[in-house]
C-alpha cells in the first residue's frame, strides 16, 4: 500500500483511540454507564450503531459467495430478518427500556422467579455471551484474515526486527493450522504459508490492540460513537468500490447481460443466468417449500429473535422509548435496504471481473468466490484504496467492539456479580470493580475466539452453523413477552432440546442442498419451541406475585390477562397495543420489502413473475412501497402515544 493508505488506516484508527481515552472517566463509573452509555443515546445514533456492527467484515465476503452459487434471491435469508428488527422497535422495545436490566440475562430473573430463573440466567449467561457470542466474533476474525492478508506483508515492511517476525513464524508452525486461505491437503500448501500466518497473526493482532483499548476503555459511549464513524466510511467506501467494480466490467447495464452470456452452460455451482439474477422464488436456485418456509419463519427461528443480545443493549441505552422505536427503523433502513442495494451490483460485477473455476465443488467455490471480494480491492487506485482497507477494518471494529462489549457484561454482570459475588461471597462488589472486572471479560472473549477462529472454514458454513445453534430459541424468546404462561423451565429446555439437537442434525442430515438445510432449520425450530411451550403448560406456574412485579415495570403487550387484572390493568389494552404494533410491522415490512425488490431487480435486471408484465410489476412495487410509508409512520406515532404507561 502506499503512503497515502497507511496514512487513512492511521487516521481512523487515531480517532478510535481518542474516542476511548475521552468515555474512560465516565465509563468506569458503574456498569449502566460501561454497559448502556447512563440510557442517553438518541434513537439515530443508536440506530448507526446496531447498523455498523451488522455491517460486520465477514458479511460482504459471504454475500459475494452466495451470489455468484446461490443468486440474489439467496439474499433474502438476510434481508428477512427485517421483520425481527421492526417487532423490537414497534412492539418490544419500550418494554425492554421499562425493564431496565443491564442485560437479557438478567431479565430472566425479572420475568421469572425461583431457582430455574437463576440457573437459566446462568445458562444463558455462557449460552449467549461466550459459546455463542464466541463463535460469531471466531468467523469475523476469520474475514479479517482474508482482507488483511494481501494488503499487510508484515515480513516486507520491515517494522519489525526478523527475530520477532520470525517468532511469530515459529508460533503459526507450532499451532499447526494455518491462518491463511489454502486447502486441506498438507502437500498443497505454498511453501510460505508460515509466514503467511505470521503475517495474518500480527494483522488480527494489531486490530484488536486498538479496538479493545477503546472498547474496554470507553464502554458503550465510546463504542458507538465509533460506530456512527465507522458506518459513515465503510458505507462511501463500499459505494465507491462497487462503481469501481461494475466500471471495470462495462457498466451497470451491461453487467446483466454479460452474466446471461458467460453463463449460459451454467456457472458456479451449475446455476444457470436467470437463477443468479432472480430476485422472486419463480426462476430462484433449488427453492421448493422447505426453503420457502424457512425464509418466511427465518426472522423468528433466531436467537435475535426478540432484540435478544446487543439489539436490545442499544435499545435499553436510549434516552426515550420513542428513541428505542426510531434506533430499530434506523437500522433496519440502513441495514436492509441501503447496504444491499450497494451489494447486489456488487456481488455480479465480482463475478464477471473474476471468472469463477467451474471444476470447484459448491462448497470451494463459494469459499473461492468470497475471496474474489479482497482480490478486487487489491487493484484499487491509490487512496480508495486505503479508503477501503480501512473501511474493511472498521467493519471488522465495529463488529469486534460491540461484541466484546455485550459479552463482557454477561461475565461481570451475571457471572460475576450475580453468582461469584452475590450467591457465593455473599457481598455487593463495588461499581468501580465492577467496571475493571468488565474490562478484564474483553480479554476472555478474545482469547476464547481467537481459538475457536483456526478451526473454521468458509465463513458461509461457519454462518450456517451459527444459525442452526439460535433458530431453537427465537419462539420462545418472543413468547416470553406476549404469553404470561411460557415459564423458566420452559426456556430451558428449548435451550437444551437445541443444544442436543444441533450435532444430531449437522450429523444426519446433509445441507450440502438448499433443501437440506432448510429441513435442519425448520426441525430445530419446531422441536425446541414445541418443548418449551410444552414444558411451560406441564410444569408449575411462575408465581403471579413475581409476575405482577415484572408486569408492572416492563408493561409488556399481549396474553396477560390474569397477570393484568392482577395488576388493576387493563387486559385488553395490551392485546391492543400487540395487535396495532403487529400491524405496523406488517405495513412497514411490506412497504421496506417492495421498494428493496423494485430497486434490486432494476439493479439486477431481475426476471419478473410469470405472471406479470415486468414494467407494471415494478410500477406497482415502486407504488406499494412508497405509497405505504405515510400509513406506517402514523401507525408508529399512535403506537407511541398508547404505549405510555398510566
Amino acid at each position: 500500500m502506499s503512503l497515502l493508505d497507511v496514512a487513512i488506516i492511521l487516521a481512523f484508527i487515531a480517532y478510535a483511540v481518542i474516542s476511548g481515552l475521552r468515555s474512560r472517566e465516565v465509563a468506569g463509573k458503574n456498569l449502566e454507564e460501561y454497559f448502556l452509555a447512563g440510557r442517553t443515546l438518541p434513537g439515530w445514533k443508536a440506530g448507526c450503531s446496531m447498523a455498523a456492527t451488522q455491517f460486520a467484515a465477514d458479511t460482504p465476503l459471504m454475500v459475494t459467495g452466495l451470489i455468484a452459487t446461490a443468486g440474489v434471491f439467496s439474499l433474502w435469508r438476510m434481508w428477512i430478518y427485517a421483520i425481527a428488527f421492526l417487532v423490537l422497535g414497534f412492539i418490544l422495545a419500550p418494554s425492554w427500556r421499562r425493564a431496565s436490566v443491564i442485560t437479557d440475562a438478567e431479565l430472566t430473573e425479572l420475568r421469572y422467579g425461583g431457582k430455574a430463573a437463576a440457573v437459566l440466567r446462568g445458562v444463558k449467561a455462557v449460552y449467549f455471551g461466550t459459546i455463542f457470542n464466541c463463535a460469531v466474533l471466531s468467523f469475523v476474525l476469520l474475514a479479517a484474515t482474508r482482507i488483511a492478508e494481501p494488503f499487510m506483508t508484515w515480513d516486507q515492511w520491515g517494522w519489525f526486527p526478523d527475530v520477532i517476525h520470525g517468532a511469530f513464524v515459529s508460533f503459526a508452525e507450532w499451532m499447526g493450522t494455518p491462518i491463511t486461505l489454502v486447502g486441506d491437503d498438507p502437500a498443497t500448501w505454498p511453501a510460505d504459508v508460515w509466514i503467511r500466518s505470521a503475517n495474518n497473526i500480527l494483522s488480527i493482532l494489531s486490530i484488536l490492540l486498538v479496538t479493545t483499548f477503546y472498547s474496554t476503555t470507553g464502554g458503550l459511549r465510546s463504542v458507538v460513537d465509533t460506530d456512527v464513524v465507522q458506518l459513515g466510511i465503510m458505507l462511501v467506501g463500499t459505494f465507491l468500490f462497487m462503481w469501481f467494480v461494475v466500471d471495470k466490467v462495462g457498466g451497470l447495464g451491461e453487467v446483466p447481460d454479460q452474466i446471461r452470456a458467460r453463463f449460459a452452460d451454467g456457472g458456479p455451482g451449475g446455476i444457470k443466468p436467470d437463477e443468479i439474477l432472480a430476485i422472486t422464488p419463480g426462476m430462484a436456485k433449488d427453492v421448493g417449500l422447505a426453503v420457502l418456509a424457512v425464509f418466511a419463519i427465518q426472522w423468528l427461528a433466531q436467537m435475535n429473535a426478540d432484540g435478544t443480545g446487543y439489539l436490545a443493549q442499544r435499545s435499553m441505552a436510549c434516552r426515550s422509548e420513542r428513541d428505542a422505536q426510531q434506533a430499530s427503523v434506523w437500522f433496519v433502513v440502513i441495514q436492509i435496504l441501503v447496504r444491499s442495494l450497494m451489494w447486489v451490483p456488487l456481488g455480479l460485477g465480482l463475478l464477471l471481473m473474476f471468472p469463477p473455476d467451474l471444476s470447484l465443488s459448491l462448497e470451494h467455490a463459494r469459499a473461492d468466490r468470497e475471496f474474489t471480494y479482497v482480490r478486487a480491492m487489491a487493484e484499487l487506485p491509490v487512496g480508495l484504496k486505503g479508503l477501503l482497507v480501512t473501511a474493511m477494518l472498521a467493519a471488522l471494529a465495529s463488529t469486534v467492539d460491540t461484541h466484546l462489549n455485550w459479552g463482557s457484561s454477561y461475565w461481570t454482570n451475571d457471572i460475576y456479580k450475580r453468582f461469584i459475588c452475590q450467591s457465593w461471597r455473599k457481598k455487593e462488589p463495588s461499581d468501580r470493580s465492577l467496571v475493571w472486572v468488565a474490562r478484564g471479560a474483553n480479554f476472555l472473549i478474545l482469547g476464547i475466539s481467537l481459538v475457536v477462529m483456526t478451526q473454521l472454514g468458509s465463513i458461509a458454513s461457519a454462518w450456517k452453523t451459527s444459525l442452526l445453534l439460535g433458530a431453537g430459541m427465537g419462539g420462545v424468546l418472543l413468547l416470553r413477552w406476549l404469553w404470561w404462561r411460557l415459564t423458566a423451565w420452559g426456556e430451558l429446555s428449548a435451550i437444551i432440546a437445541s443444544a442436543v439437537l444441533a450435532p444430531i442434525l449437522l450429523a444426519t442430515i446433509d445441507a450440502d442442498t438448499s433443501e437440506g438445510e432448510a429441513i435442519r432449520l425448520l426441525v430445530m425450530f419446531a422441536v425446541s419451541t414445541a418443548t418449551g411451550i410444552v414444558v411451560s403448560l406441564t410444569a408449575r406456574k411462575e408465581s403471579m406475585e413475581h409476575l405482577v412485579v415484572f408486569y408492572k415495570r416492563a408493561r409488556p403487550p399481549g396474553a396477560w390477562g390474569p397477570v393484568a387484572l392482577a395488576a388493576g390493568a387493563d387486559p385488553a389494552a395490551d392485546l391492543r397495543r400487540l395487535w396495532l404494533g403487529a400491524g405496523t410491522v406488517v405495513v412497514a415490512a411490506i412497504s421496506l420489502f417492495s421498494i428493496l425488490t423494485a430497486a434490486a431487480a432494476l439493479l439486477a435486471d431481475s426476471p419478473p413473475p410469470s405472471w406479470l408484465p415486468r414494467t407494471v410489476w415494478l410500477i406497482a412495487l415502486i407504488v406499494l412501497g412508497v405509497g405505504l410509508i405515510p400509513v406506517w409512520r402514523r401507525l408508529a406515532a399512535r403506537l407511541n402515544v398508547s404505549s405510555v404507561v398510566k
